[in-house]
C-alpha cells in the first residue's frame, strides 16, 4: 500500500505538466484529462520498476495517447470550421467552462487555432519539441519515425504556425496596432471608439451563418458598420488577431474552437474593409498563423 501512495504522490507531481502537454497537443480540457488518466492508469498497471527517469517515461506515454485520440479524431473527419456551437462530441460535460477558457487565454488563442490545422504528426512533434524541449530522440520514439524524420515533421509544422507574412515587420506593427483597437472597442461595444477606429466610407461584409436573421450581409458607412458591430460584441470577446492570408486579422474561437474568422483592411491608420468568414469550406482556403511566434525552451540551434 505504501507503494501505491509512494507511486500516486509522485505521478500528482508530473500531473500539471502532463495536462499542459496534453492540452496544447487535444485543444481540449476535457481530452487532456482524459489523456492524463489513462497515463496514470498505465503506469499504475506495470509500476515504476524498471522506469529510469519517470517524467520522460509519462510524457512519452501522455503523448502516444494524444497521437492515437488525434488519429482517431482525424479519422472521424470532424470539421473543426464554423460550428456555432463549437464543441467536440468527445469532450466531457463536466470540463468547467471558466477553466478551459482561461486556460484556451493563457496557451493564446490563435496558437490553438493554428494547432488544429496540423497534422496529427506534426502537432505532436511542433509541442514536444518547441513548446516542451523534448529532445529529437525521443519525440522520433513517440512518432515511430526516425529523428531526421521527426525534425522535418517539426520544422514543417513550424513553418505552418509561423506563416508567411504579406507585409514587412513596420507595416504589420501598423496593422495590428489598429486591429487591436478594434477589437477592444467591439469587445467593449464603445460606439465612439469603433467609429474612431473606423474609416468614413468602410464595408462590412459577413457570411450570412454568422449572423442572426434579418442582419444584412453587407453594411457601408462607419456608423452603419459601428452599430453591426457593437450589435455581435458577444463573439468580439473571444476574438484575438492573428496572421490571415499573410496580413494582421482575427480569428472568433471559444475555448480555442474556430468560429469565424475576421479578414480586415486596414489603410492610413483605419479599418478600411472587415469580412466575417464562417462557411466551413472559406475558412479551410485561408491561411493562418501566429503573429507572436510560441515559444519554449527549447534551443534554436535545435529547430533547424
Amino acid at each position: 500500500m505504501a507503494g501505491d501512495e509512494e507511486l500516486a504522490r509522485r505521478f500528482e507531481e508530473r500531473r500539471g505538466r502532463l495536462r499542459a502537454v496534453a492540452y496544447r497537443m487535444l485543444g481540449s480540457l476535457g481530452e487532456a484529462e482524459d489523456a492524463v488518466q489513462e497515463t496514470w492508469l498505465r503506469l499504475s498497471r506495470t509500476g515504476a520498476d524498471g522506469i529510469d527517469d519517470l517524467s520522460a517515461w509519462l510524457t512519452t506515454v501522455v503523448s502516444r495517447i494524444c497521437l492515437d485520440m488525434l488519429r482517431s479524431r482525424a479519422a472521424r473527419r470532424e470539421d473543426p470550421y464554423g460550428h456555432e456551437v463549437p464543441q467536440r462530441p468527445d469532450d466531457r460535460a463536466g470540463a468547467a467552462p471558466e477553466e478551459e477558457a482561461l486556460l484556451a487565454d493563457a496557451v493564446g488563442v490563435a496558437l490553438l487555432v493554428v494547432l488544429d490545422t496540423l497534422s496529427p504528426l506534426e502537432r505532436v512533434a511542433f509541442v514536444l519539441h518547441d513548446l516542451f524541449a523534448v529532445p529529437f530522440d525521443r519525440v522520433a520514439a513517440v512518432l515511430d519515425r526516425s529523428q531526421p524524420a521527426a525534425k522535418k515533421l517539426a520544422s514543417r509544422a513550424r513553418h505552418k504556425v509561423r506563416g508567411v507574412p504579406g507585409a514587412p515587420e513596420p507595416d504589420l506593427a501598423r496593422q495590428r496596432a489598429v486591429v487591436e483597437a478594434f477589437l477592444a472597442a467591439a469587445r467593449g461595444g464603445d460606439l465612439a471608439a469603433l467609429l474612431d477606429v473606423l474609416a468614413p466610407d468602410v464595408v462590412r461584409r459577413a457570411d450570412p451563418a454568422v449572423l442572426p436573421p434579418g442582419v444584412p450581409a453587407e453594411l457601408r458607412g462607419a456608423r452603419a458598420v459601428a452599430r453591426g458591430t457593437v450589435a455581435l460584441r458577444g463573439r468580439a470577446r473571444f476574438a484575438a488577431p492573428a496572421l490571415v492570408d499573410g496580413r494582421v486579422g482575427a480569428v472568433v474561437a471559444p475555448h480555442g474552437r474556430l468560429l469565424c474568422v475576421l479578414r480586415i483592411g486596414v489603410r492610413d491608420g483605419r479599418v478600411r474593409s472587415y469580412e466575417v468568414i464562417a462557411a466551413p469550406e472559406r475558412l479551410r482556403r485561408l491561411r493562418l498563423a501566429v503573429l507572436d511566434t510560441p515559444t519554449g525552451p527549447g534551443r534554436a540551434e535545435d529547430r533547424a
